[in-house]
Order: structure tokens, then C-alpha cells, then sequence
């Protein structure tokens, strides 16, 4: 059997990432090479690119670094101008739907058609008193949103042959095995924006973007104690949430306290609101990925805050990742960064 090997490619707001992985010989995928490097804050603002030459960098001295086999890309997208709607539509070939979405969706969204850039994705078919329809996700994306990254990855000198929802690509790279078989809360905590993604049985079922991550809480702290960002970050990781501090930094996490309950109290809304649109088939557990998931006793204020178990996603549990350069003991604790690059890499190959 052929092999085929395809790397997914994320551009974060505090670094790149590429993941390579190897499919086909009919055994678990392999992954073959993974890497990343930082980039200076305020080169990507809520996943689009802003400093261009920053991104650019960063990519070729990935490319330099982990020597991938190509130069061809999946790239993902994800952030408050990318729209996601659960749709259903009369039933026709798919490549008859896309090409129809236009005319179907305008009063859906909040930007004109001639802005987006639309696509559909299929979960589901029935047969209704309209006849056969077909259910789904419409995904529409600010066109400029998208051509930043775009444009950006091709300065690298690298091809980008397909873009992805990043929020799919998390669902792809996360259920699997036992989680395929459940309905799960997938929460991704990145640096300015946190992907939710209810998946039941594999299937996406609701995606919401929220505008804020673990970086919030870091700016929170350095404004309230007068201190650097690096310093900050530190003693964020330090403090951690719910935990007894010492009077001097009464004020650091108090800060800290305020600006994750925002976000905690968005992704509880979150399951709340697909719990009572879903009688009878709510969430079973939430899986948390991402930089800012690692963030002491996050997890325990989110299983209090949605009264559900909660657990550190691992998108290496179905990936043989013993072929890469110092094998799996080098990804120790970096897993869960990779939920994303590993999934865009599915989409293409899986």
C-alpha cells in the first residue's frame, strides 16, 4: 500500500507549528516530524497575520530546522470573522451545493457573500416533508481574513494546498479511539482565541470561536503588578487558579482570577446552550487543549463551573510518534500544542 505524507501547519499568535504525518502500510498513522518557533506578539491579532516579515521568519526557519519533506501545506483559520452555522439545504451533489451557497446563505450572515469565502460541511442526510435534505455546517470566512495567512505562507516559499477551519482540524486530531464514540466538549486554549467544538460520535455538532486565551491572563497580571510579559507568564503559571497565595501577589492573581472566569463562565454558557438545544444527549466530558490549557487548576474551576469531568486532551493517543528525531520523550508536555497541526493534517490524508 502507498504511503502519503502531509503536513498541517498552524500559525499561532505566539508561535508556528507544523506537524508531518505519514498514512497508509495499513497500520496507525506516524508521525514524522514536528516543530516550532516563536513569534513576537502582536504579529498575528486573533488569527490573522499582521507583521508579515515576523511570520515569514519564523516559517523558514522552521522549514530550516525540521528539513520536512515538502513545501506543501494545509493551512487553518479560526477567529471571531469566521462565521459557522448549522444549515440544512434541499440534497444535491456536493460540488452543486458549494457552488449554490451563495444564494442560499446571504441572510445568514453578517458580512455580503462577495466578502466571504464559504464552505459547507456534511454531518448528516433526511428525508423531510420538503423532501431529501442534507444537514451540515456553513462556514464563511472574511475573504481577507483568510488571504493574510495565505499570502503570508507562500512568502515563506512554502504552498499552501488547502485551508482548513482550525476547529475542525481539533476534532479530527482529538476523536479518536474512545472519544469517537462520545459526545465531547473539545475547548482550545490558545493565546487570543479559544475554539469550543461539541462533537457527538465524531461528528461536529456546534463550534463557537471565543475572542480571548491564555495571553489575557497574562497581560492581566503584568498590568497589575507592573512587571514584564515573560515575567508575567511566569508568575501566572505560578499562581495558577484557586490556589492560596501570598499576600504580595494578592493583587497579580486577583487579576488573573477575573479574566479566567470570563472565559470560563463563556465555555460553560457554551455547553449550556448546546445541552438545551440537545435534550437527552449532553456532553459527556471536556477536553482541554492548547497553551493555555496547562495553566494550574484551570481544569478543576471548568469541571466546577460545568459540572463535568475534565481532561488534557492528547492527540499522540492514536499517532505512532516513535520516528520522530528523539522520540516521544522529546513531546513531553507539549501534546496538547499539537491537537491542531495534527488535525489539519487529517483533513487532508485521513
Amino acid at each position: 500500500m502507498s504511503k502519503t505524507r502531509v503536513i498541517g501547519l498552524d500559525i499561532g499568535t505566539t508561535a508556528v507549528r507544523a506537524a508531518q504525518l505519514e498514512f497508509g502500510g495499513g497500520t496507525a498513522p506516524s508521525l514524522v516530524k514536528y516543530g516550532e518557533v516563536p513569534i513576537p506578539l502582536g504579529s498575528v491579532r486573533d488569527g490573522e497575520v499582521t507583521a508579515r516579515d515576523f511570520v515569514v521568519s519564523a516559517l523558514r526557519e522552521l522549514w530550516a530546522q525540521q528539513k520536512f519533506d515538502s513545501k506543501d501545506v494545509i493551512i487553518g483559520v479560526g477567529n471571531q470573522r469566521v462565521v459557522v452555522r448549522e444549515l440544512s439545504l434541499p440534497w444535491m451533489p456536493m460540488h452543486q451545493l458549494k457552488a449554490t451557497l451563495p444564494f442560499h446563505v446571504q441572510e445568514l450572515l453578517p458580512m455580503s457573500t462577495d466578502e466571504a469565502l464559504l464552505d459547507f460541511y456534511p454531518t448528516g442526510e433526511a428525508e423531510t416533508e420538503h423532501g431529501r435534505e442534507v444537514s451540515g455546517m456553513l462556514v464563511a470566512a472574511v475573504r481577507d481574513t483568510v488571504s493574510a495567512n495565505v499570502l503570508t505562507v507562500e512568502a515563506a516559499g512554502l504552498r499552501p494546498v488547502m485551508v482548513d477551519l482550525n476547529a475542525f482540524a481539533l476534532m479530527r486530531g482529538m476523536t479518536r479511539g474512545e472519544l469517537a464514540g462520545r459526545i465531547v466538549g473539545l475547548v482550545d486554549i490558545g493565546a487570543r482565541v479559544t475554539n469550543v467544538v461539541i462533537s457527538a460520535h465524531g461528528v461536529p455538532k456546534f463550534i463557537r470561536t471565543l475572542p480571548s486565551g491564555g495571553q489575557d491572563g497574562t497581560d492581566a497580571v503584568a498590568r497589575a503588578v507592573g512587571i514584564s510579559i515573560p515575567e508575567a507568564e511566569a508568575l501566572k503559571r505560578q499562581l495558577g487558579i484557586g490556589y492560596a497565595v501570598a499576600p504580595e501577589f494578592a493583587d497579580a492573581a486577583e487579576a488573573l482570577q477575573a479574566v479566567t472566569h470570563n472565559l470560563i463562565e463563556a465555555i460553560r454558557n457554551t455547553f449550556v446552550y448546546y445541552a438545551g438545544n440537545h435534550p437527552g444527549a449532553g456532553i459527556e466530558l471536556a477536553v482541554l487543549t492548547g497553551g493555555g490549557a496547562h495553566l494550574p487548576g484551570l481544569g478543576q474551576f471548568l469541571s466546577s463551573a460545568s459540572r463535568l469531568p475534565v481532561t488534557l486532551g492528547d492527540p499522540l493517543s492514536g499517532v505512532e510518534a516513535s520516528r520522530v528525531a528523539g522520540g516521544r520523550d522529546v513531546l513531553v508536555g507539549r501534546e496538547s500544542l499539537m491537537a491542531v497541526p495534527i488535525g489539519l493534517a487529517y483533513g487532508v490524508a485521513a
